[in-house]
């Protein structure tokens, strides 16, 4: 059994418990500039959920998939597995940054604001208070199939902003 915030294999399930496998991925035409991010469930990529920003940031993007992917699946009796190629994103949550910045008044490590509090505040407080969601990093542009589908999908959410 992996803890709340466990590193496990993406497609391992653990047969007594309901687990949805949901890859995310960000994506920017200039850092910054336009940018996409989009969600899509393992192993069929359906569901799915993608969109975007004029003037955003790739980091932005990557948060912004994960959260709306845990916000999508909020409601559902399930553990949210999260596979995503930003260590940002699976840092966060694994090495418990977020706790760190909140005990230091949304500042990080080296004492400068955090970056984008507007997405990170509702989706920390969304991922603590529902529990059982899990991150796992994946190697970005690595032949993963699903993580190729994301990287696609977002980076069409560009053309949509």
């Amino acid at each position: 059994m992996v803890n709340t915030f466990g590193v496990v294999h993406p497609n391992v399930v653990n047969e007594d418990t309901d687990v949805v496998v949901v890859y995310t991925d960000g994506a920017c035409s200039g850092n910054p500039g336009p940018g996409g991010w989009a969600w899509a469930v393992s192993p069929t990529g359906d569901p799915m959920g993608s969109g975007g920003e004029a003037h955003t940031t790739n980091q932005r993007m990557e948060v912004s998939a994960a959260y709306f992917a845990v916000q999508h699946f909020a409601a559902n009796d399930c553990i949210i597995r999260i596979v995503s190629d930003s260590t940002y994103v699976v840092k966060c949550f694994n090495d418990k940054w977020w706790e760190g910045w909140i005990r230091r008044g949304w500042k990080n490590s080296q004492r400068e604001p955090v970056a984008n509090q507007d997405i990170w505040k509702p989706f920390i407080e969304l991922v603590t208070t529902r529990g059982r969601v899990e991150f796992v990093w994946v190697k970005g542009h690595s032949g993963d199939p699903m993580n190729d589908l994301v990287d696609l999908l977002a980076v069409a959410a560009i053309g949509s902003v």
